[in-house]
């Protein structure tokens, strides 16, 4: 079995003078990242591999989290960056079949899209759900009878759950 985490990077900023890559976190951000990375580990879902955007958002949103994950590997992906749920696919695919779980960390609308497609099975509301919506900080987990990432595609994964900040703390919005 395979387990992907699919993971928005938390609410940024827009600072003036800033080009899209260099956009830090806001306030909300800096606050809901570490509360989903120990949301996660709560939850016992640990990735064994990170891929990670190289965006300042991304770098900044995995940086508040990682150490709650147990600090698993991470590569620095700039093919995350503006990527289509194709690309993002394609970065997976590439993931070593010794790393069990992986959690990509990126942008929207790819890494929504991604979520959709991928999640063939699971309940039918939160798929639903996912389909309109994939706000800032939030995830899914979604689960593939497979041993191989090269072999998951879309349809094939089961939706295990999907969790927006505001599904932790309510003051999270997102």
């Amino acid at each position: 079995m395979r387990r992907l985490i699919l993971l928005r990077h938390a609410k940024s900023d827009r600072p003036a003078g800033v080009a899209d890559h260099g956009r830090p976190l806001n306030d909300r951000g800096r606050r809901a990242a570490p509360a989903v990375g120990t949301r996660l580990a709560e939850e016992g879902v640990r990735p064994d591999l990170a891929l990670v955007s190289t965006a300042q958002r991304t770098r900044e949103t995995w940086a508040a989290m990682a150490a709650a994950l147990g600090d698993p590997e991470t590569r620095w992906q700039r093919e995350i960056y503006e990527a289509s749920a194709q690309q993002i696919l394609t970065v997976v695919r590439s993931a070593p079949d010794s790393a069990g779980t992986v959690i990509v960390v990126g942008h929207n609308p790819g890494l929504g899209d991604l979520a959709s497609a991928l999640a063939g099975e699971g309940p039918r509301a939160v798929r639903d759900r996912l389909a309109l919506e994939f706000p800032t900080a939030a995830y899914v987990v979604i689960d593939f009878d497979t041993d191989h990432w090269s072999a998951i595609a879309p349809g094939q994964g089961r939706l295990d759950r999907f969790v927006r900040p505001r599904d932790i703390d309510p003051d999270l919005g997102g």
